[in-house]
């Protein structure tokens, strides 16, 4: 299959890498033609690069991995060359200035795609594009689903159906990786740091429940899977982030962590669910 991938940072480049791994023509999108995530790993030979869009016209699956903060943008660039391919949702988070998730973004962006979904679970760049055994949930209906296990036959791929729960889960365990990292410094001990942590993630799932996603979804890799790799690795960027705003330190880059906790206020309050805990962490850290 003949792939297209936008996206050119380090999560998109595993992924680009990986298709091609799966046996498949892959074309990586790069703005500007600037491709900075991981350019130590050698590059398959069946990845050509661009920096023009026109080139993924013809392609019959699309990935879009780029940062949540740039997806509105890079959909309304995509649609002058869309062509009814079913796109995978590779982006995990909340826009920063409406709280809306990835998918909302495209139907409101690209109306005229009906076969979108999401890929979303416990997953290093680094690892993945060095072939560590990955696995991922698979969110979408069934074209998405089939067209997916052959882009992505490198990975274990658990189906479901709830992309809204999928999404959830992504943008839940960036703002749990966040808030693990802080009361890791914080906490008066292991006792209090597992009481917030297990408060926030139950305030995330009240979210997903009043917004009609599966709670099973949340048992899966996208959900217990994501949340275990984020909010217990060093490696995470977002618990690592919590730690440095705990010292004082700071952070730089982006932390999507932050956009996840504050769109996660804010779509509670639209639904009229109490956050006290969410609410709590975000003043303490001063976000």
């Amino acid at each position: 299959m003949k792939i297209g991938v936008f996206g050119a940072g380090a999560w998109g480049t595993a992924l680009a890498y990986t298709c091609a791994k799966s046996g498949n023509e892959v074309i990586h999108w790069g703005y500007a033609g600037i491709f900075d995530g991981l350019m130590d790993i050698e590059k398959p030979e069946n990845v050509q690069r661009t920096d023009n869009m026109a080139d993924l016209k013809n392609c019959e699956y699309w990935l879009i991995v780029t940062p949540a903060s740039f997806f509105r943008e890079t959909l309304r660039k995509m649609r002058e060359v869309y062509n009814n391919q079913p796109i995978l949702i590779c982006t995990k988070g909340m826009e920063g200035e409406s709280g809306q998730f990835m998918s909302e973004i495209l139907q409101e962006e690209m109306p005229e795609c009906k076969d979108y979904g999401v890929l979303s679970g416990p997953q290093f760049a680094r690892e993945v594009a060095n072939g560590v055994p990955t696995g991922s949930t698979l969110a979408g209906n069934e074209k998405v689903k089939a067209g997916g296990h052959i882009a992505l036959s490198e990975l274990y791929l658990q189906d479901s159906d709830d992309v809204i729960g999928a999404q959830l889960c992504g943008v839940g365990k960036n703002a749990a990786a966040l808030i693990s990292g802080y009361m890791t410094i914080k906490s008066g001990g292991e006792n209090e740091r597992a009481l917030v942590f297990t408060r926030t993630w139950n305030e995330i799932v009240d979210i997903a429940v009043e917004m009609g996603a599966d709670c099973g979804t949340f048992l899966g890799l996208c959900g217990v899977g994501d949340l275990f790799l984020s909010a217990t690795s060093l490696t995470s960027r977002n618990f690592s982030a919590g730690e440095s705003i705990a010292r004082g330190e700071g952070y730089t880059g982006t932390v999507e962590g932050i956009f996840a906790l504050r769109g996660l206020i804010h779509r509670a309050e639209k639904l009229g669910v109490k956050t006290p805990v969410l609410c709590e962490m975000k003043e303490k850290m001063s976000l």
